[in-house]
């Protein structure tokens, strides 16, 4: 019944040593050798999202990356972009002000990269979980002098909650605005999230939504959880998330994705 299988990367697939657990990582293969398309969607930067892509063989099986919370597609196989929708620099010097304005930090990438003009702890996290050096600049604006994909809101999660709040009013409808963790506010292009990624990916595979499994954990896994045909999440969900999905397998920590391969393409 299922063709498909698209999942988040942290704290949904990759565990809190952030890695792939080996029962996981055999699962997804079986899973692929029984014809299963396996994509990674994630706020992440393409260039993160790689080396795990290659661990589990998505180009020997012709699986996908869905990076940026949808705004770049790659087809595993030939390595080759088969999507790309990104913010103009006229967006993203609004965003910027927007984030001057509320006293949050802003970061870009660039060139594999991270750019920004401040080197907070929540930086330091993406740095963290990316592997991406920071590149710290004097002037964000006059450095980032093209489109980029995305730009992330980073605070304190209570305040960044409130900050969410705000610009879910004022500029809602003019972006897509979504936390992945509780200290990232990401901003994509008006339309693009994970659900949009998903979406694209059924036209290019001729596969329906019916067809596919969604995976994740948080706010900005929604988009395509409410669109599949099965909706996964992993035991340390958010509560808005466990709430509102058709499944809920084990933690990122217990084999969560090998759990639900099991039950349902394995089986």
């Amino acid at each position: 019944m299922y063709k498909l299988i698209i999942t988040d990367l942290d704290d949904t697939l990759v565990n809190s040593q952030g890695k792939i657990s080996e029962v996981d990582k055999l699962a997804i293969i079986e899973a692929q050798k029984k014809g299963i398309k396996f994509v990674l969607s994630s706020g992440r930067p393409t260039f993160a999202m790689l080396n795990l892509a290659k661990e589990l063989e998505l180009d020997h099986y012709g699986g996908y990356i869905s990076s940026f919370n949808g705004s770049i597609i790659i087809d595993c196989k030939n390595n080759q972009k088969i999507s790309e929708i990104s913010l103009s620099k006229k967006e993203i010097d609004f965003i910027y002000d927007i984030a001057k304005r509320e006293k949050v930090d802003i970061i870009t990438y660039f060139d594999d990269s991270i750019i920004s003009e401040d080197n907070s702890e929540y930086i330091q996290e993406e740095v963290k979980i990316t592997g991406m050096p920071l590149r710290k600049v004097d002037n964000f604006k006059n450095t980032v002098d093209r489109p980029c994909t995305k730009c992330i809101l980073l605070a304190e999660p209570n305040y960044l909650a409130e900050v969410e709040k705000k610009l879910q009013k004022e500029i809602g409808n003019m972006f897509s605005i979504a936390r992945s963790k509780e200290f990232f506010l990401e901003i994509t292009k008006l339309g693009v999230d994970k659900g949009f990624g998903l979406k694209k990916l059924c036209e290019l595979s001729n596969i329906t939504l019916n067809e596919c499994i969604a995976v994740g954990d948080s706010y900005n896994d929604l988009p395509m959880l409410k669109i599949a045909g099965l909706s996964v999440a992993v035991s340390n969900a958010k509560p808005e998330i466990l709430n509102s999905v058709d499944f809920i397998t084990k933690s990122n920590n217990e084999g969560g994705m090998a759990h639900l391969i099991n039950r349902y393409i394995l089986c």
